[in-house]
């Protein structure tokens, strides 16, 4: 297998691995964020507000990792 073969084969596996854990932390955050709103309903609007900016962190750090994969992968 080529170096340029190499290089699409594993920015290929490091994004795929970046969009599971997009995928599982999002999943967690909105787990939690109904939970707490199940057991206190008078604090939805704050739990919203959290959950969104930590949504944004979540994906910043996803797109970031599948910026890099995409970099590495036409460096070669």
């Amino acid at each position: 297998m080529t170096n340029f073969a190499l290089a699409f084969l594993s920015a290929g596996i490091g994004a795929g691995l970046a969009v599971i854990g997009i995928g599982l932390g999002i999943g967690k955050l909105a787990a939690a964020s109904l939970d707490g709103i199940a057991r206190q309903p008078s604090a939805t609007g704050d739990l919203r507000a959290t959950m969104l900016v930590a949504a944004g962190l979540v994906e910043g750090a996803g797109l970031f990792a599948l910026v890099i994969c995409i970099l590495l992968a036409l460096k070669s």
